[in-house]
């Protein structure tokens, strides 16, 4: 089902500017009923028997308790309990005053269900909402990128093997209990106190040599797994789950090796493309910010209008110059809205004399680049003033992006995976349009 229609015993919004809110938000759902078949699609994909069994969530459902999630900041314990508690958003979800509300579990695996795909298909159902209800038009817009870090700790090539160690020495006890594999050692505590004298040791020759013995624990460990695994082919389902981790973590744990022998014993300095920077989130990219911050996650791209509105999130790898970027944005605000703005306000990392005339063809007449980089104003707008007015315009998606970071979860995914960062990143953008959308109309 698409939505549960019947609610019982539905509780009435109580008079609260926070309840005003999440009732203009379900207004807003309530009038787009693709989107609840859209959610809907995803829950049931891969299901044999979608309409046999008990009845689970709705696709309308897990998008509102994904909505009321991503603008807490709830953990999954946190959001079951308030969905409990809270007759405001067991209204909003659709959770009638008698019927049970999904376990954290169950809540956790229904709303991992959704695609980030599925997510920004939403979000242009709502651009679409927007334009009709004369919120945004998509004619002027502001371009800039961000970074959102992954749920890792600061990486130094230490940490990250004895990470690698003390995982594979987990999986190994597991083998053992499975095909009784007893040709191993714990190299668990020899790896930790390798790993806390590197941090605390300055002196280069001691700090090398404590490299070389922690590099020794891990070539066995590494060994050990190997063996492991032969032993561990064909002896049922459970093995095969520990060898496809042991084989997992054992490949993670190579690639760090090779990266700190290279970096220790051979002084090369490692590119930023070729590190690994965790064993549990290895989609991880390094971006570095102007010389100035070091961030470890993925880099966002951000699109937005006057109306205060996310037209656009585009998700990269790597550490792209922003040069690279300009053209597609704008192309895809040309699938968006049927046509390219008339005025566009980008950062001056996206500068260039090329990506000013590709502008130019696409037929956008107003481009400001916030740092001319070279470039003559009346070459980029028709005037001073409007250079002025749109280098100020695009100023104000700072305060954008702080909103999405401060009160949307955009500082740090807190979700494993890399398909789970990028649904996390539209979840919070999505969410971030519903409040703006729903404030913007209720004026």
């Amino acid at each position: 089902m698409r939505r549960h229609e019947q609610l019982s015993l539905a509780q009435p919004w109580i008079d609260h500017p926070h309840a005003k809110e999440m009732e203009a938000i379900s207004r807003i759902l309530d009038r787009e009923a693709d989107i609840a078949a859209l959610i809907g699609q995803d829950l049931v994909h891969g299901v044999r028997h979608p309409h046999t069994g008990s009845r689970g969530m709705s696709g309308d459902q897990v998008l509102r308790v994904r909505v009321v999630k991503q603008m807490n900041d709830f953990s999954y314990a946190a959001l079951h309990f308030h969905l409990m508690d809270s007759a405001s958003y067991r209204t909003f979800c659709r959770f009638g005053a008698l019927e049970a509300v999904p376990s954290r579990s169950a809540l956790a695996e229904n709303l991992k269900k959704v695609r980030a795909e599925t997510l920004e298909a939403v979000n242009r159902i709502l651009m679409g909402r927007a334009v009709r209800e004369g919120v945004e038009s998509g004619r002027k817009v502001r371009i800039d990128a961000t970074g959102v870090k992954t749920n890792v700790h600061t990486p130094s090539d230490s940490s990250l093997l004895f990470d690698a160690v003390r995982v594979l020495t987990r999986l190994l006890a597991r083998a053992e209990e499975v095909v009784g594999f007893g040709a191993w050692s714990d190299h668990t505590k020899r790896a930790k106190r390798r790993m806390l004298s590197i941090a605390s040791t300055r002196t280069p020759e001691k700090r090398r040599e404590l490299y070389l013995d922690l590099l020794r624990v891990s070539h066995k460990t590494l060994g050990y797994t190997a063996e492991a695994r032969k032993q561990l082919a064909g002896q049922g389902k459970r093995a095969l789950r520990i060898e496809a981790k042991m084989d997992q973590y054992g490949k993670l744990l190579s690639r760090v090796i090779e990266q700190t022998e290279r970096r220790i014993l051979f002084g090369e300095s490692v590119p930023a493309t070729e590190k690994i920077v965790s064993i549990f989130e290895s989609h991880t990219d390094v971006i570095v910010k102007d010389r100035r911050e070091t961030l470890y996650g993925h880099k966002v791209y951000l699109t937005g209008g006057p109306s205060g509105l996310i037209l656009d999130c585009v998700i990269r790898d790597g550490n792209p110059a922003d040069t690279t970027l300009s053209t597609s944005m704008i192309q895809r605000q040309a699938e968006i809205y049927g046509r390219v703005p008339r005025q566009v306000a980008m950062d001056g990392g996206f500068a260039s004399k090329e990506n000013l005339r590709e502008a130019k063809v696409l037929g956008v007449a107003d481009v400001c680049f916030a740092k001319k980089r070279g470039l003559a104003v009346h070459e980029m707008v028709k005037s001073s003033w409007v250079y002025r007015r749109l280098r100020d315009f695009r100023a104000g998606i700072e305060a954008m992006i702080s909103f999405l970071k401060r009160a949307f979860g955009l500082d740090r995914c807190t979700w494993r995976g890399e398909l789970s960062f990028r649904s996390y990143v539209w979840s919070g953008v999505l969410a971030a349009n519903l409040l703006t959308l729903a404030r913007q109309m209720r004026v």
